[in-house]
């Protein structure tokens, strides 16, 4: 696993201002890449920078709401004025809320779900694309769930949502894998998130009752999502991997 192929490139990370996003953002700047950091809160990027040690310099935060295009346009304007380039784009950026059964959810609530899971997903690609395609290269890690192929209980927003940005990343792949741009998604199993929290006050399906215990790290799916970005994981390109699998977590090296 090479990660020092890493250094000197730009990414963007949606979500980035904590969580898995978050980690990401301090795995690859440890590795030598600029980060564009966009969250939607001021307050969380504010917060986030003064976590940051060692590495400020390398991470731009950015108020962004992915499910605006006009926001992510302003991203990619400012990666490529900054540093002329991006190579890599990490779509974290999900939500959750509200967790309710279908003939109880709220319309509303279930669209903006919609919203910020797939179409931000879309904007995000789409604003970036063209760019890669000019570089004739770039990588693009689609942060998925076992979700996207599995229905949970109260969670028909996500799990849909999630199952069309998977096929992004599949379409991805099969329209411009000949062009240099890689696409890959990422199950990362249940961490310990913000998230988990309100799967935990909902009740529903058995993720619901695991333990906090049971939660993996978010350092553990950003490590992954840093050797994605690497050569090394070329093989698995358009597929979406899983952070269960040990034939990932060897060669991502935390085996």
């Amino acid at each position: 696993m090479k990660l020092d192929e890493l250094k000197g490139k730009t990414a963007i990370i949606t979500g980035a201002s904590k969580g898995i996003g978050e980690a990401t953002v301090h795995e690859l700047v440890s590795r030598g890449v600029n980060v564009i950091a966009a969250s939607r809160a001021l307050t969380n990027l504010e917060a986030f920078m003064s976590r940051l040690s060692g590495h400020a310099d390398k991470v731009h935060p950015m108020k962004c709401d992915v499910s605006n295009f006009e926001d992510i346009k302003k991203i990619t304007r400012f990666a490529l004025d900054r540093f002329g380039t991006i190579d890599i784009l990490v779509n974290n950026a999900g939500l959750i809320d509200p967790i309710s059964k279908l003939a109880e959810s709220d319309p509303d609530g279930w669209c903006n779900v919609a919203d910020v899971n797939y179409k931000g997903v879309y904007y995000c690609i789409r604003s970036v694309l063209p760019e890669m395609l000019s570089a004739g290269k770039g990588v693009i890690v689609n942060v998925s769930t076992g979700a996207a192929t599995s229905p949970r209980e109260g969670w028909s927003h996500y799990c849909s949502s999630k199952a069309a940005a998977l096929m992004l990343t599949k379409t991805v792949h099969h329209e411009y894998a000949t062009q240099g741009i890689r696409a890959i998604g990422l199950s990362p199993g249940t961490v310990k998130t913000e998230m988990q929290v309100s799967i935990r006050e909902s009740g529903l399906n058995p993720i619901s009752k695991m333990s906090p215990s049971d939660h993996s790290p978010p350092e553990k799916p950003a490590k992954i999502i840093a050797w994605l970005c690497t050569n090394d994981a070329k093989e698995f390109d358009g597929d979406d991997v899983s952070i269960k699998d040990h034939t990932i977590q060897k060669r991502a090296g935390l085996l």
